[in-house]
């Protein structure tokens, strides 16, 4: 147990006190149980959200929504389910096999591992063994993080290459693109809250936010990179108004277009588990986390966090759903100016000045200056760039072809025939 007790220590958490006094096989059990039960709610929590999305979605648009399999049409996902189950798994002729099916996984597994860092509550005693309700909690879990949701990258980009038709290879190619364009400004913000607390643990992170609302790091960093990091993950979830990645007007199905039957159904159960998981975690690294008031009530301290926790991920949850149900989709290169334009220059500016502050206030101001005068650079090179793009452009936009159609004079048919 000495060599299972070191290899668990510093994988699962160096705070835990489940390893406190070693590792026995009620701790080992323990673990399981907690992999187990977080699995199992994780996937009962994508088949809710499912129906979740369709319910707001249908009561924005005044529609019923589903209504048939169970109260309130709540079983409508499981039947889908079931029914991609029993679907024909189709293979393309010209599809390269092992990575054709290889490539769900890497989606999928991703999407749940990430979620293991999460911490979900506070502390809960079982058999006289006190332990953190978080799966692991290793001391690089930012690391780990980051490390994942770029491996999710790998999963698209190969499943359309594998299926050896255009169609797919366009939108995995569009796909990664987009994913690679936003992990920038991402990972800059997430760099920030590291900055701000001083460590790679998400436990300490939703620990150095506990106390007060004016603590959650939301409030601490000035809100801007939350709102960088909110709009990075729905486009890293491919969620709307950036879903260009199977834009079903111009790619089909984008990357999914070949899969069918169980296949399909990992790669859309990928796409609603990464948008629970990043709810998850922007409200541990923005929002506190399970943090907020626990009443006095007996036998039920450790309940409060959980609720605390449900609550502020359900509602980002809804933003989600909010936004699908609000917003259009934007063109691509919309999409990728606002990656490469906007946000990752206003990350890398706001991150220069978190960095001056956590050195001193006056390098804090000095860098607040800096970025001003960059910002204005940058801002006058892009305005002189979009102008000589306009001046150059073979075809004029759609917006001035019209105008200058307008503007046109309009000739009489009797003048148009010469000497007629």
């Amino acid at each position: 147990m000495s060599t299972l007790a070191s290899v668990l220590h510093p994988l699962f958490g160096s705070g835990d006190p489940l390893f406190a006094n070693g590792v026995d096989w009620v701790v080992v059990l323990i673990v399981l149980i907690q992999a187990v039960v977080v699995f199992v709610a994780l996937m009962v929590a994508v088949m809710l959200m499912i129906w979740f999305e369709r319910k707001v979605i249908s009561d924005m648009q005044s529609r019923i929504g589903p209504n048939r399999a169970g109260p309130f049409g709540i079983a409508q996902t499981m039947a889908d389910g079931i029914k991609l189950f029993f679907k024909e798994d189709l293979l393309p002729d010209q599809a390269d096999r092992f990575v054709f099916k290889l490539a769900p996984y890497l989606t999928i597994i991703p999407a749940f591992l990430i979620f293991a860092i999460v911490p979900i509550g506070g502390e809960a005693t079982i058999a006289g063994h006190t332990f953190e309700l978080q799966l692991a909690d290793p001391p690089m879990g930012i690391l780990f993080l980051l490390a994942l949701s770029a491996i999710g990258v790998y999963g698209i980009m190969l499943a359309g290459w594998s299926s050896g038709s255009k169609y797919p290879l366009l939108g995995s190619v569009r796909a990664s693109a987009q994913m690679i364009s936003y992990e920038a400004a991402l990972g800059m913000t997430v760099v920030m809250v590291v900055l701000i607390t001083g460590s790679l643990s998400t436990r300490t992170i939703v620990d150095s936010q506990a106390g007060h609302l004016w603590q959650w790091n939301v409030i601490r960093l000035a809100v801007v990179p939350f709102v960088i990091f909110f709009i990075a993950i729905v486009a890293e979830t491919n969620r709307p108004p950036f879903d260009l990645v199977e834009a079903d007007s111009e790619l089909v199905g984008g990357f999914v277009t070949e899969y069918s039957s169980i296949r399909f159904a990992l790669f859309f159960l990928a796409e609603f588990m990464n948008t629970i998981t990043m709810s998850a975690i922007t409200v541990t690294l923005f929002f506190g986390g399970p943090d907020g008031p626990v009443p006095h009530v007996a036998h039920l301290q450790w309940l409060w966090p959980i609720l605390w926790f449900l609550g502020k991920t359900i509602a980002f949850l809804f933003v989600f759903v909010w936004l699908r149900a609000a917003l259009p989709r934007l063109r691509y290169d919309q999409l990728m100016d606002l990656g490469w334009k906007r946000l990752i220059p206003a990350s890398l500016g706001w991150l220069m000045i978190v960095a001056g502050f956590v050195v001193d206030g006056w390098w804090g101001l000095g860098m607040v200056a800096a970025v001003i005068a960059g910002g204005v650079l940058i801002s006058r090179a892009f305005s002189i760039g979009a102008d000589r793009e306009e001046t150059r452009a073979i075809v004029p936009p759609v917006g001035i072809r019209l105008w200058t159609r307008q503007q046109e004079p309009r000739t009489s048919p009797s003048t148009e025939g010469g000497d007629g």
